[in-house]
């Protein structure tokens, strides 16, 4: 007898799929904009969030999901600066997933304009979720080097933007920003890059007004 292999291909990730199209339908239907940050751990997410809030103040209102492995601690962040936030802790698994995110949605206001998901600290899982965003932003602090882009290539080709963060530190790193935005262009052409120093508030105006934009093409599809 002849043995046979017979390979039967399905999508893993079909059932997340059909959430994040729920999700992102809500959020649109709304007038909310989806923002999903991925990074490794460390890089500033929490800090970018708690500058924006401050930026945004009066302006606009946003929201923001937390994910992390344990602790309440990035949600703890965001809620001392006024904003509504909730913290998904994974247990263990390294990215959130659109059914973490829908068991959460009922709870965000309605009346927000920018629903911010920070995701697990992590450049690989990620990258594979859609969360039902309208945006995500991948974002690589000067710390970790300027030569990720091509390691993590599904990160960066699945972003819409590049943040590069801790710019405050570059004087004193061998991180060169040109290089790390050309790599990472080169796996997505036309991704859009800004420079910023969440600490010292430098390049903050930009990213702003990159999301602004966003959240008013949004609505503008939705007249």
């Amino acid at each position: 007898m002849t043995a046979k292999t017979i390979t039967v291909a399905r999508d893993l990730l079909a059932s997340n799929k059909l959430a994040a199209a729920a999700i992102r339908q809500e959020l649109r239907g709304r007038g909310i904009l989806g923002v999903n940050l991925l990074s490794s751990p460390g890089s500033g997410k929490t800090t970018l969030l708690e500058t924006l809030a401050d930026r945004f103040r009066g302006r606009f209102r946003m929201a923001v999901i937390e994910g992390d492995i344990e602790t309440e601690r990035d949600a703890e962040r965001i809620r001392s600066k006024g904003v509504p936030a909730w913290q998904i802790t994974t247990g263990g698994a390294c990215h959130l997933e659109a059914r973490m995110i829908g068991q959460v949605l009922g709870d965000v206001p309605a009346e927000i304009d920018f629903l911010f998901i920070e995701n697990v600290g992590n450049l690989v899982c990620p990258a594979s979720y859609d969360l039902g965003e309208d945006l995500r932003l991948v974002l690589l602090s000067s710390p970790e080097g300027d030569d990720k882009p091509a390691k993590y290539p599904q990160a960066f080709l699945s972003a819409d933007a590049l943040v590069l963060t801790k710019a405050d530190l570059l004087p004193y790193l061998p991180f060169d920003p040109a290089r790390a935005a050309a790599e990472a262009q080169a796996i997505k052409p036309g991704l859009a890059v800004f420079t910023v120093s969440a600490i010292r508030g430098e390049g903050i105006d930009g990213l702003a007004g990159y999301l602004v934009g966003a959240l008013e093409r949004l609505r503008s599809g939705l007249a």
